[in-house]
């Protein structure tokens, strides 16, 4: 086991799981830069913010040099749902070439859970194609590959609490019994950061979830249950993902551009079919309530 004493990049870094990894490495005592299109003023005074596009290759070998390990935690589906899986392998492919060029030592992708078959969600297919290509760079890549994320500010998460929110009784797709392993964002920046301090963890694929599987009816019941709320839910077989995305984006803030490959990905169960990072890291897992009062509480604050 040995802690790097390496500068650590972090892309993506005002996103929502960037911005609090940037904040657990400053703590941690990490030599932080963050790679961003814009000043991020809310970000650590500790950390070095460098300007930088995945999509303009130039930009990057200024944010890679001197680079140890860099955290790969980009994607295109904010920028619009046309033509984000070729911005996607497009920034993959140009980050390879610059981190490769720069003697990037490792890089930690957080990516999705998912079966491999045929049948993934374009969102699903993005995100193993990414793993695929950096697995292609010089550098060795740790892939975490995660399920529904919960936190506050996250896609998952706002849909999820509008919905149940506004909604005392919800018609819903059949992918309401679709299971899944859904997981604190306290843990997965706990295995992150666990990841770069360990490098038994290096070059491998990994999956992480919390310490139950649910489906995604008994997280939405389980949420309505802990706002003291009653939830009444219907499942029907002809509410297609696209009509799920358009009335989604009438309750909640959550765009169709984010929505609809989420919910297109809700068809694929998503659940850990392996436990090998238990055995590296013992990471306490938090609970689905206990994560869910946590993001409630942080949204209060």
């Amino acid at each position: 086991m040995k802690k790097t004493t390496g500068k650590i990049l972090v892309t993506g870094a005002t996103g929502f799981i960037g911005r609090r990894l940037t904040v657990a490495l400053v703590r941690q005592g990490y030599s932080v830069r963050c790679m961003l299109r814009r000043d991020a003023p809310d970000l650590p005074r500790e950390a070095e913010q460098v300007r930088g596009d995945m999509l303009e290759p130039m930009t990057l070998d200024a944010a890679l040099a001197g680079i140890d390990t860099a955290y790969y935690l980009v994607h295109s589906m904010t920028a619009g749902r046309s033509g984000f899986e070729q911005r996607d392998r497009t920034a993959a492919e140009n980050f390879v070439e610059a981190a490769s060029r720069a003697g990037v030592r490792r890089v930690i992708y957080l990516g999705g859970l998912g079966e491999t078959g045929d049948e993934l969600s374009e969102h699903l297919r993005s995100r193993l194609e990414v793993a695929r290509i950096l697995a292609k760079g010089t550098f060795a890549t740790t892939f975490l590959r995660a399920a529904v994320i919960i936190g506050a500010s996250g896609a998952s998460f706002e849909m999820v609490h509008y919905l149940v929110k506004r909604l005392p009784v919800m018609i819903t797709p059949r992918w309401v019994t679709t299971r899944c392993q859904p997981i604190a964002v306290d843990d997965v920046i706990a295995y992150l950061t666990g990841c770069l301090e360990d490098e038994r963890t290096a070059g491998k694929t990994f999956d992480i979830g919390g310490p139950e599987v649910l489906t995604y009816r008994e997280m939405m019941e389980r949420f309505a249950r802990i706002l003291g709320k009653r939830l009444y839910i219907l499942a029907v077989p002809v509410l297609t993902p696209k009509l799920s995305s358009y009335w989604v984006a009438l309750i909640t803030p959550v765009p169709p551009s984010v929505s609809m490959p989420l919910i297109e990905g809700l068809k694929n169960e998503v659940v850990c079919r392996e436990n090998a990072i238990r055995q590296i890291l013992a990471i306490p897992l938090t609970t689905y309530d206990k994560a869910v009062a946590r993001a409630l509480a942080e949204l209060k604050s």
